[in-house]
This record gives C-alpha cells, sequence and structure tokens, in this order.
C-alpha cells in the first residue's frame, strides 16, 4: 500500500469498493468505476498530483444474505466474486495506486484500534439505543436486513439509503418496516452502542459543503439537514457479520459504513507514511494531502457527504477535506433494472472478454447514466463499435463517415473541449467521448492525452 511519488498536495480519487455480493456489471463500470478512472487519468495528463484509492468491500451484510440465498460458503463466494471484480478491472484498464483489502488482518486490526481510540478521546461515545430486531428470527435489522419505504419519498428501500432519491434510511426511519430476511415484523431492542454523533459536528459538515464541488442531486439531499438534525449514528451494532470488535465493542461488529469511513483516513495516509497506524498519525499525513474527491452513485450521498466527513472531523482532521463529488443514476439493460436475482445482468468480466476494451470504455462514457438515468441495449453498443470502430483504429489520415466529417477548422475546438470535460469540477466523459469522436473524423486527437484517458491506452 506505498505510493512511491511525492504525495504531498496531491488530490485522493476514491474509486468506490464494490460490495463482493456478485460480480460486477456494465452498469457499475459506466457509472463510477470507469469514470473515476478516466478522470484520474486525465488529471495526471494535466500534472496533478493525483492518488487512486480502490478496494472491495467484504463487511456490508449484503454479503452474508448472498451467500445464504445461496446456500454456499460465504468465504469461498467472497474469494470468487473477488476474482471476477479483479478480472473486470483488469480487464476495462481500470487501475489504482492503493488498494484497501478489508480482509487482511492488519487493515481489521487497524479499524478497531481506531475506534477505540475514538471512543477512549469522547469523540464516539458508548450510549443506549434503541434498534430493532425482527420478532420471528431475531436478527438484528440493518441495512440489508430490514426492507419498507423510504420516508421521503416513498420508493421501496432497505436500511442503508434509497436508491431514487439518497435519503438515508434505517429500521427506525422507513414506513412499514420488516425483516428482509423472514418477512416478521420489528421489535423495539434497546442496546448499549458506540455512537457517532453527526450533529456535534454540524459546523465542520457546513463548511465541507460549502466549498466543496457538488453536483445539485447531492445539494438537494444534503439540504435537507440544514435544518433537520443530523441522526445519531452507530458505529458499530450487535449483529453477525463485519469486523469482529474488542474491548468495549465486544459482541458487536463494526458497521461498514463506518469502517469505509475510517479506511478513506487510514489509506491515503500509509501511502504518505507508511508507519501511519494510530488516529493521529493518520491525521498528521492527511495534513500533507489536498483532499478527497468521490466517485459514486447517487444512493451513496449521505455517506461520501455525511458520514465520511464526520468520521474525519471525530478524528481530528482540520479544515476541509471534500474536495468535491462526481455522482451517477441508475443504468438500465435493455429498458430495465439491472437484476441479479432475474438473471437480468451484463456481467463485467464475460462482457469485455469478448469486445475491444477501447470500444467498451468508450460506449460506457458515451452513454453514461450521469445527468438522468440511461440504457444500455444491444443495438446501440453494436451502432456505437460500427461508427466508432474505425475512427478509433484509423490511420492519421483519419476516416470520413458517409463524407460527413468534421471540417480540420473545428477539430481543435471540439478536443479542447472534451479536455475541459474531463477535469474534476463539471466531469463529463459523455461530453468528452462526443467530442473526441468529432476530432477523430478530422483526424486528429489521435495522440491526444483525451483519447488515452477514455480508453485506457498508455501514454507516450
Amino acid at each position: 500500500m506505498s505510493v512511491t511519488a511525492d504525495c504531498s498536495g496531491a488530490t485522493v480519487i476514491v474509486i468506490p469498493q464494490p460490495t463482493v455480493n456478485g460480480p460486477l456489471h456494465v452498469g457499475h463500470l459506466s457509472g463510477p468505476f470507469l469514470a473515476a478512472d478516466i478522470a484520474a487519468r486525465a488529471a495526471r495528463a494535466r500534472g496533478e498530483r493525483i492518488i487512486t484509492l480502490a478496494g472491495v468491500d467484504v463487511h456490508p451484510n449484503f454479503v452474508l444474505t448472498k451467500a445464504e440465498t445461496l446456500g454456499v460458503d460465504v468465504y469461498e463466494m467472497v474469494s470468487g466474486y473477488r476474482a471476477q471484480i479483479s478480472s473486470a478491472f483488469a480487464s476495462a484498464r481500470i487501475s489504482h495506486d492503493l488498494f484497501i483489502d478489508p480482509e487482511l488482518d492488519s487493515f481489521c486490526q487497524a479499524v478497531t484500534s481506531m475506534l477505540e481510540e475514538l471512543l477512549q478521546r469522547g469523540a464516539i461515545r458508548m450510549r443506549p439505543m434503541t434498534l430493532h430486531r425482527c420478532s420471528d428470527c431475531g436478527r438484528t435489522m440493518h441495512h440489508a436486513y430490514v426492507v419498507g419505504k423510504c420516508p421521503h419519498c416513498g420508493s421501496g428501500a432497505n436500511g442503508l439509503s434509497c436508491e431514487p432519491c439518497g435519503s438515508f434510511t434505517s429500521a427506525a426511519t422507513l414506513v412499514q418496516p420488516v425483516c428482509a430476511r423472514c418477512g416478521g415484523e420489528p421489535e423495539p431492542m434497546d442496546c448499549t452502542v458506540p455512537v457517532l454523533r453527526l450533529e456535534d459536528f454540524r459546523a465542520q459538515l457546513i463548511a465541507e459543503w460549502t466549498q466543496a464541488e457538488l453536483p445539485p442531486r447531492v445539494r438537494r439531499v444534503l439540504s435537507h439537514y440544514l435544518s433537520a438534525p443530523l441522526p445519531d449514528y452507530p458505529v458499530a451494532y450487535p449483529t453477525d457479520w463485519g469486523i469482529e470488535g474488542g474491548g468495549q465493542l465486544a459482541g458487536m461488529r463494526v458497521d461498514f459504513a463506518a469502517e469505509l469511513g475510517l479506511s478513506y483516513l487510514y489509506g491515503p495516509a500509509r501511502a504518505v507514511d507508511a508507519g501511519a497506524d494510530t488516529v493521529d498519525a493518520c491525521v498528521a499525513a492527511w495534513h500533507q494531502l489536498s483532499g478527497l474527491w468521490h466517485f459514486n452513485g447517487i444512493d451513496n450521498a449521505f455517506y461520501f457527504g455525511i458520514l465520511y466527513p464526520a468520521v474525519f472531523a471525530a478524528a481530528g482532521v482540520t479544515g476541509p477535506k471534500m474536495r468535491g463529488a462526481t455522482v451517477n443514476e441508475l443504468y438500465l439493460l435493455e429498458g430495465q433494472k439491472f437484476s441479479t436475482s432475474r438473471n437480468h445482468a451484463l456481467w463485467a468480466d464475460e462482457f469485455l472478454s469478448g469486445h475491444d476494451p477501447e470500444l467498451v470504455r468508450l460506449y460506457l462514457s458515451w452513454c453514461r447514466p450521469d445527468r438522468y438515468e440511461s440504457d444500455f441495449t444491444q443495438a446501440s453498443f453494436e451502432a456505437f463499435c460500427q461508427y466508432a470502430g474505425p475512427l478509433l483504429h484509423a490511420d492519421d489520415s483519419g476516416v470520413r463517415i458517409g463524407g460527413a466529417g468534421l471540417p480540420v477548422q473545428l477539430a481543435a475546438g471540439e478536443l479542447e473541449r472534451a479536455e475541459h470535460a474531463l477535469r474534476l469540477n463539471g466531469f463529463d466523459s459523455s461530453l468528452a467521448v462526443r467530442c473526441l469522436l468529432g476530432g477523430l473524423t478530422a483526424g486528429q486527437g489521435r495522440d491526444s492525452a483525451v483519447l488515452a484517458a477514455l480508453t485506457g491506452r498508455p501514454v507516450g
């Protein structure tokens, strides 16, 4: 987990950790994963210092739920899905500087040690809290173990967040919550758990929101909390999946989202100082880093916009560190939502094995669901490849499709617009692809940094 280049002033681009409850599908790629890689490549080409942080997410209870549904050993399932995810990343040319492996004992120890430190300081406190368990099967109803309706928009949601509107949800806030495993009703359960009081960090959070470059959709989610109280957030639960706690956390498992927040503190700090293994050491290392830029789905806005900055503030990081976020909406497959249960999916590793990865990257960027839900169709992909393939692989004389190529006099302007479209602020890979294709029809841009970033080709 080391970065050899000078990290001073670097921006950390977060490639979200995919949950290992299934392989990646092309909707995932078209959302945050390709976008983060493209943005990082383009930023480096501009001479900016960038650290890309990747990993996998093993500890959501979605993972155990999937293994129980399939009737397989959870650890064998995790190993298989990790291999498929790694294969998809490699085939799609998605690279990273740092990789967070939550299955390493050293990482698990770091997470529990940092939580213990924060408890000792009083930044996190053991508090009595009313949680809910299933009256039938007894499971603690949180995250994947509870479903209901979003209290804000009325859509179906689980105990994590609402996918359509991005609101924070839990067993306590969902309308008509039931156990997602057996359908049982919730019953109150009084517990003493470690709680991060988000309201304690309101001033720091508002400072983060004020200076960060955030899309309007994210600001709409956050604006609710300008007047509404911020929730108390349990950072560990009495449950059956996740990093096991010790000491004051004995008998509990670390909340996976709190784990992610700590991993963003810990991982980049270790790139600056390989010996950073305490909260203070991580905070000191973060003084050398510019900040974080998140790539994620809109359904995670509460977490990257509120919880993770609050974890940094609780640790003692001074000054805003969230530089901004690039979000995406849902990506559909032939007009319907991707669904593993209905086998309505196009798995990324399988799809990439049969197609030119450069054309896949270009197409999934071309129809990226960044401002509205967009749709993958086999017909449009094939039409795109027929159009873009000859342009991508033509010689320097260029290729004109039906004599309608872009005039050479306009190509430079299109390529300049494409370069600006790949900046972190206002990132728009769909626009960049369209501008690049226009330039290619005029025989321009074949050796450009834009083409290298979008296709994943080596520079030079």
